[in-house]
């Protein structure tokens, strides 16, 4: 079987080059082979099922119907871990008492406008239930120790920061930067080094 062949320019064409270092290359394949049958090592099933489908409204993948990018498993993974970056809003708990927290609130606010849990909604209706947690004032008990609004805009970021940091995703946007070797020598405005393309070629 042939190799498969990527458009010049994309993250995967230019994975095995020489323009990618070997740790970054190392960290994009592992990302591109991520198994699809991840089981969750910190939250409970039912709690990473309902991870998934907020993350799935939050970033609705059509295109990839089959095979969308994970987002939760690397939020699990990184709880089980007790990873953090270094500072929080002091109006939310540690990280792992905000996702259980939240998470709970978010399920809270599904049954108080729908009586149905959130993974079982209607595209429109998880909508709802996300603009109620972002504009700070869901229904819920949760919600009345728990910043809404603080922990969907520390959620909402995290899972744009797993999402962009995927290959697939990187090429939506025609990021090549990781491609940084030996180095840019075209930085001026409109100038492209012969690995960058256009968005659109």
């Amino acid at each position: 079987m042939s190799a498969p062949h990527y458009p010049a320019g994309t993250v995967r064409a230019l994975l095995p080059t020489a323009h990618v270092s070997g740790a970054t290359r190392t960290a994009l394949q592992q990302r591109l082979d991520a198994p699809a049958d991840y089981a969750p090592q910190f939250l409970a099933p039912e709690t990473f099922a309902l991870l998934e489908a907020v993350a799935a409204c939050l970033f609705p993948q059509p295109d990839r119907p089959e095979r969308p990018i994970p987002l939760a498993p690397s939020v699990d993974q990184r709880l089980l871990e007790g990873r953090a970056d270094g500072w929080r809003y002091d109006a939310l708990p540690p990280d792992r008492e905000a996702y259980r927290l939240g998470l709970g609130g978010i399920q809270e606010t599904a049954q108080a406008l729908f009586l149905n849990d959130f993974p079982t909604l209607d595209t429109q209706q998880r909508h709802h239930v996300m603009e109620a947690v972002a504009g700070g004032t869901p229904p819920g008990a949760i919600w009345q120790t728990l910043d809404a609004a603080r922990f969907f805009e520390e959620m909402l970021a995290e899972l744009t920061e797993i999402y962009y940091a995927h290959p697939l995703a990187q090429e939506e946007i025609g990021y090549v930067g990781m491609a940084d070797l030996p180095a840019w020598t075209k930085i001026g405005l409109n100038e492209k080094d012969d690995r960058e393309v256009t968005m659109g070629e």
